[in-house]
C-alpha cells in the first residue's frame, strides 16, 4: 500500500525557503522512497517521540510524523541538518 505525504503549513513554509533544486530533491525523495516504500525502513526514529521519524536527504533533514492507521506521513519540519532540530 502507498502512503500519503502531507505537509504542515510550517513545513511548507520551510520548504519554500530552500533553493529550488533542494526542494525538488526533497519532494522526489518523499514521493519515491517514503510514499511508495516502507517509511520505517528508509528513516530513523527520533528519540523521545514514538511517532516522529527523520529522513536524511543530503545535508537536509525531513522530520515526519507517521500515522499507521491512516497510512499518512505528515511532514513537520524541513531544514538544514545544522538547525532543523532546534
Amino acid at each position: 500500500m502507498a502512503w500519503t505525504v502531507r505537509f504542515t503549513a510550517a513545513a511548507e513554509k520551510q520548504l519554500s525557503k530552500l533553493d529550488r533544486p533542494v526542494q525538488r530533491r526533497i519532494i522526489k525523495f518523499l514521493e519515491d522512497v517514503v510514499a511508495h516504500g516502507k517509511p520505517r525502513e528508509s528513516g530513523k526514529a527520533l528519540r523521545g517521540d514514538a511517532h516522529a521519524w527523520r529522513y536524511r536527504v543530503g545535508d537536509y533533514r525531513v522530520v515526519c510524523d507517521l500515522v499507521d492507521r491512516e497510512l499518512v506521513v505528515y511532514v513537520i519540519r524541513v531544514g538544514h541538518r545544522s538547525d532543523v532540530y532546534r
